[in-house]
Parts: C-alpha cells; sequence; structure tokens
C-alpha cells in the first residue's frame, strides 16, 4: 500500500503537517528553523543564538478556556517565545486565532507574587498557503509585518508583540531572480515538492540540508507511510474547500465538516477550520 513508487515528488511537501514538523520541528533539524527565524526577523530580533522547544498544547486559564495548539512554539536565550502557525487553508477569523495564541505566552511569564509586568517579546508567524481575501489586489506584497502602533505618527507604540504573516502564493520570483537568503527561504516552501534537483542559486550548506532532509527516498518506513497519511489528508482537505467553494457556503461547511470526520480530525481542530461550535459539529 505504501510502496515508494507510489510518489513520483522527490522532495516532501512542506505545506503538509509532516513535512512541516520533519524540516522545522525536529531536534535535529533545529539549525533550519533557527536560520529561517534569523533571516526572518533579523531586523527585529537581531541574532538568535540558540532555541528550544516547548510544548505545543496551551491550556486557558480554566477547563472551560479553549485551547490553543501551536503548530510550533519554541523559546530563545532570551527567554523570548516565537509561535509558527502552517495555514494550508483560507480559515475564517485566522487573525483573530493568531490573537488569541499570543495571548498563551503573554500569561505564561506572570510570575506569583510580587511582579513588576516586565514581559520577553512574542512573536507569532503565519506561513500562508492562501491569500487572505482583503490583500488579494495587492499582489506583490506577500509579508505582514504587525505591531502595535499609534495611530497618528505610526511609530511602534510597543514592539515586543510582533505578527508576521506571509502569504506564499504571491511569492513569484524564480530561482534566478533570488537575492537575499530570505527570498530563498520562500522560493524553497513554495516550490520544494515541485523540485527535482537543488537549483545551482541554494547550493549553499543550510539549503543544502534542507534538500537533504526533505528527500523522500531517505525516510524510514514508519516515516514515509506517516508523509502519506498526512498528504492524503492535506489533498482530501483541499479537494473537499474546493468543491465546497462551488457548492455556496453551506454546503462547503457541511463538507468539510463531514470529510475531516471521515480523516479523524478531532472536534477541536474542526472548529479551527469552520469555527462552528461542537454542537454544530456534532449534528452534521
Amino acid at each position: 500500500m505504501y510502496a515508494m513508487q507510489e510518489l513520483k515528488d522527490k522532495y516532501i511537501d512542506p505545506f503538509t503537517d509532516f513535512g512541516f514538523k520533519k524540516l522545522f520541528g525536529e531536534e535535529n533539524n533545529k539549525e533550519l528553523l533557527l536560520n529561517f527565524l534569523n533571516e526572518l526577523l533579523h531586523k527585529e530580533e537581531g541574532k538568535i543564538v540558540s532555541l528550544s522547544y516547548l510544548k505545543t498544547e496551551r491550556l486557558g486559564v480554566s477547563e472551560e478556556s479553549r485551547r490553543a495548539i501551536f503548530d510550533l512554539y519554541c523559546e530563545n536565550e532570551k527567554g523570548e517565545k516565537f509561535i509558527v502557525e502552517l495555514q494550508k487553508t483560507k480559515q475564517a477569523f485566522f487573525k483573530d486565532r493568531t490573537l488569541y495564541y499570543s495571548t498563551f505566552p503573554i500569561a505564561e511569564q506572570a510570575i506569583p507574587g510580587d511582579w513588576n509586568f516586565e514581559l520577553k517579546a512574542v512573536y507569532t508567524i503565519a506561513i500562508l498557503n492562501f491569500i487572505f481575501e482583503e490583500n488579494k489586489n495587492d499582489a506583490e506584497k506577500y509579508r505582514y509585518d504587525v505591531m502595535l502602533t499609534d495611530i497618528d505618527t505610526h511609530k511602534v507604540f510597543y514592539d515586543k508583540l510582533t505578527f508576521i504573516y506571509l502569504e506564499v502564493p504571491k511569492f513569484t520570483k524564480e530561482v534566478d531572480e533570488l537575492e537575499t537568503n530570505f527570498e530563498k527561504w520562500m522560493y524553497v516552501l513554495k516550490n520544494l515538492k515541485r523540485l527535482d534537483n537543488i537549483p545551482n542559486k541554494l547550493q549553499e550548506r543550510i539549503f543544502e540540508r534542507i534538500f537533504a532532509s526533505a528527500e523522500i527516498a531517505k525516510l524510514t518506513p514508519d516515516e514515509y507511510r506517516d508523509y502519506i497519511d498526512s498528504l492524503n489528508s492535506y489533498r482530501d482537505l483541499k479537494n473537499s474547500l474546493d468543491y465546497a467553494k462551488s457548492e455556496g457556503e453551506n454546503l462547503k461547511t457541511i463538507e468539510i465538516v463531514k470529510n475531516a470526520k471521515i480523516l479523524g480530525l478531532s472536534v477541536e481542530q474542526i472548529q479551527q477550520l469552520t469555527n462552528l461550535t461542537k454542537e454544530e459539529i456534532e449534528k452534521i
């Protein structure tokens, strides 16, 4: 069932859950995440020397509070927190979701007893395989850096809370047009699964490491099975969304829920996809 010849691709798809965690979420590939964050944040953060992975599930202040399940959650040597989210398809209130997620690493910094409220910086990074509807006419802008600013002066009012949204489909540069390492990262995220070899312009140690880690032929049998399952889930979800879009909003939501249940997604995950209540999901 999982024979290696089933896939013609040479490299894994970073927009599958398995592919994202393989490249960024494994201890032996931490250098890749470190390099990516440094390229992404060098203007705001300065060089990050080290990272520690943190548990990706966070509970609210009470049992009734909604849980937050991050794709990737880590901390640097300064105690600053980084949430990295991969979003494969459009989701209603996704910006609200990222704002909600950012409250967890903020609240976790509270110290019992006498505390002066000093906080470490929190960064929420969203790698998107879609374009926000309100941004679709701004074809050349694919990166959005968001901080608390003063409306009149446009100056940053508070610099310890940063949101970065990367609309990957808008990145259209070909490999020969790449100028910076960050652009090379964007190119890899968008095109890795389509490539058959490492382009000459990407033959640098860090990118060679990415391609080596992403090579499907080097996966163990268990990893390969996990990747196939993750890839099929991604394709099924995408196909369901594409089909549902043509059938109207109500049918779209129903189809998403039904397919998500077949794929074994949890109620919490379906809520993230649809923004339905638990009761509404259980009725479908």
